[in-house]
């Protein structure tokens, strides 16, 4: 299943706890608050100022292997 950036957070955790370091690399160290729960990608990369599309990639290519 393809992780889209309108998918959160919590969600894409749920199904691939193992992608925490893509985000963790990013600087999003928040990932169990309850924020994260409700957070898109998308919303998360906006407040970080990271680029979607290549977290998107990243965690794409983590999955496919």
């Amino acid at each position: 299943m393809k992780i889209e950036k309108t998918d959160l957070i919590g969600d894409v955790l749920d199904r691939y706890p193992q992608l925490a370091v893509y985000f963790f690399e990013i600087g999003m160290h928040c990932l169990g608050c309850p924020h994260s729960r409700g957070e898109s990608i998308e919303e998360a990369c906006e407040v970080h100022g990271t680029d979607v599309d290549g977290l998107l990639e990243k965690l794409n290519a983590a999955v496919a292997d």
